[in-house]
């Protein structure tokens, strides 16, 4: 089969099209820029790419290709998108595609979440492939255990980070209700996507629409001490629940041990210890109850604790999760994909718990979707609060184009310490600030869920 993939070089979708290649099929796909690394991946693997969604395309095909899956970037206009609804060619969403095509009869793990789901994709699927299952997987960032971010697999299993955003122009609803999990992890629920969700019961809404194809035989590992959850499963659970947390009450639950390690208990009794690899960038109470969250997953299917953890002694994080970049003057710069308050306020404090005493310069870009329009600004200078020095970034720092004064949001900072945060609108001059202020000795974290500018490797250069 010929399969034309609309928007193929995000993530997800790349990771949809080089499962298809791997499954046979002949893949080609365009999308609105084509650029590596996403489009050195693809070309490797002998998809042909198109730059744009020009309807011409259709004219490069000597046959034209038997089903186009479309991505969730593609609207109504898009001149591509018109030509295939106009000619009626035959169409789907990728998580459609996905479920039907690679999920139907295979044990689905997937892993759901506002915060974590990628981080704790990688760390299940690399619990399966070190003992042996040979898991297929696609998940929403590179795993550094792995050279790719999506592959068929060779057995039943079949890891998936599970995303609440809605699946495409033509359907509305959440990703995850397409994959029809045998075990489902929910990890963690707050607010988010402001720009398709109207509050955070219709998020809750979407979760239990994904509970509710659980089948009685599976198993549901939900974080305990997250209120919206609860909300979540007091509306219908048909299948098994176990919950992890911190507390002792959860059926799963952690007590921390030294260099972040943590003992895993089971109903009360200590099971297995994690250890982290020194060189594993994982760090942080938030990446412990991944971790829970994960081996309680993996334990559905018949890995034990023990080898669970033995797994997770080798585990590397995922690029983009507190990842380090440079090293310059013994100044170092780290990459995070943190744009939601609880994500930066988790990521510092995975920081501080590493450094120590030692001085962290923040630099934040909010420029998702939820943090443009405001929602959660006022939790901003709380989630940078463990931080010694805040810069951030907007392309205009004021109401322009945030639609919210980004100064005027950090300015509690600074009635905590003169000067604590700073906001700009010019790259160049926001680098020149943090290289000023840095000194041996001090972390430079950069947090935002975008390209900000190469601002990394600008900082770098700079120091």
């Amino acid at each position: 089969m010929h399969i034309h993939i609309l928007g193929i070089c995000g993530t997800f979708m790349g990771g949809i099209a080089a499962i298809a290649r791997q499954a046979g099929h002949r893949v080609t796909g365009c999308d609105a820029n084509v650029y590596p690394p996403m489009s050195t991946q693809l070309e490797s693997q002998g998809i042909e790419l198109i730059e744009g969604f020009s309807p011409d395309q259709l004219l490069q095909f000597e046959t034209m290709p038997d089903l186009f899956v479309i991505g969730n970037v593609v609207s109504r206009g898009n001149p591509l998108m018109e030509a295939i609804l106009n000619q009626g060619l035959p169409y789907t969403s990728g998580p459609q595609w996905l479920g039907e095509q690679v999920l139907f009869g295979r044990h689905v793990l997937a892993v759901a979440g506002t915060h974590g789901k990628t981080t704790t994709s990688a760390m299940l699927t690399w619990i399966l492939e070190f003992n042996g299952y040979q898991p297929g997987y696609l998940i929403g960032g590179v795993p550094l255990n792995f050279t790719v971010s999506a592959r068929l697999g060779e057995s039943e299993y079949f890891v998936i980070e599970a995303d609440e955003y809605d699946t495409a122009f033509f359907d509305k609803r959440s990703k995850f209700v397409h994959y029809r999990p045998r075990t489902a992890l929910l990890n963690n629920l707050e607010f988010d996507h402001a720009d398709i969700f109207a509050d955070l019961l219709a998020i809750e809404t979407q979760f239990h629409h994904l509970v509710r194809t659980v089948p009685g035989d599976g198993l549901l590992v939900v974080n305990g001490e997250e209120p919206a959850l609860e909300r979540v499963i007091a509306r219908g659970a048909w299948a098994p629940v176990e919950r992890f947390g911190q507390a002792a009450q959860n059926e799963w639950s952690l007590v921390s041990q030294a260099h972040d390690g943590f003992s895993v208990l089971h109903l009360g009794k200590e099971l297995a210890q994690v250890t982290w690899a020194p060189d594993s960038g994982v760090m942080g109470r938030h990446n412990q109850l991944n971790a829970l969250a994960a081996i309680a997953a993996a334990n559905h299917i018949g890995i034990s604790p023990v080898d669970s953890a033995k797994a997770l002694a080798q585990f590397k994080n995922v690029k983009r999760r507190l990842e380090t970049i440079g090293i310059r003057n013994d100044i170092t710069v780290y990459d995070d994909f943190a744009h939601h308050p609880t994500a930066i306020t988790t990521t510092v404090d995975g920081l501080r718990r590493r450094v120590g005493q030692a001085r962290i310069l923040a630099v934040l870009e909010p420029r998702s979707n939820t943090m443009k329009l405001g929602v959660m600004k006022a939790q901003l200078p709380d989630s940078l609060s463990m931080a010694d020095k805040v810069f951030a970034y907007g392309a205009n720092a004021g109401k322009e184009s945030l639609g919210w004064d980004l100064t005027e949001v950090l300015s509690p900072l600074n009635t905590v310490a003169a000067d604590k945060a700073k906001a700009f609108d010019n790259l160049d001059a926001l680098v020149n600030a943090v290289v000023s202020e840095a000194k041996p000795g001090d972390h430079i974290l950069v947090m935002s869920n975008g390209g900000f500018g190469g601002v990394h490797q600008k900082i770098l250069s700079a120091l």
